[in-house]
């Protein structure tokens, strides 16, 4: 959901054309202290708020910000921005919001593999020397080699499971355009 904020008679246009080309839904807010209660009522993707309303309530506008949450904010003069300008510059917002997101997700699987591939390394390697030590009873290297293959089959479950082309994918699959 996005939120419109803005005083501006033109508030109804500029919500339908940002519906129309997101296919989120708008609400509207006509001041700084509706937008930050229904800020703190509900998450949303992205906060539109005009330009007016910052530079005549920079109080109340510092308020309203505190509560914006993961909601992406996008200023916007609407005294001399088209609804078509509004629309693109919510459309970037969310597609680098996207694209960061994207990244961060690259990030984590990145360092969660390389934190699993260097335990999943050590229990490998020390499996397979304590099936070389001497004199070790049948019934342990048994229980040593199940777990041994149990190890193993962990790595392959991580290598299916996170393939490198899959983050790759992800960021050419489009998002809103």
């Amino acid at each position: 959901m996005i939120l419109l904020v803005t005083s501006s008679q033109r508030a109804p246009e500029c919500a339908a054309g940002l519906h129309e080309a997101t296919g989120e839904e708008v609400a509207v807010a006509e001041s700084l202290a509706r937008a930050a209660t229904l800020l703190r009522a509900e998450g949303y993707l992205a906060v539109v708020l005009d330009q007016y309303l910052v530079e005549t309530e920079p109080h109340e506008a510092g308020n309203t910000l505190e509560h914006l949450g993961m909601a992406i904010l996008v200023q916007v003069n609407l005294a001399i921005s088209g609804v078509e300008r509004v629309v693109r510059e919510v459309r970037a917002a969310l597609q680098r919001r996207q694209r960061e997101e994207i990244r961060a997700r690259q990030a984590v699987i990145g360092r969660l593999r390389s934190e699993l591939n260097d335990t999943i390394t050590a229990l490998l390697l020390s499996s397979e020397l304590a099936l070389e030590t001497p004199g070790l009873p049948a019934a342990a290297a048994e229980k040593i080699e199940a777990v041994h293959e149990l190890v193993k089959k962990i790595r392959r479950q991580l290598e299916n499971a996170c393939p490198i082309g899959d983050a790759e994918t992800a960021a050419s699959t489009p998002g809103i355009v």
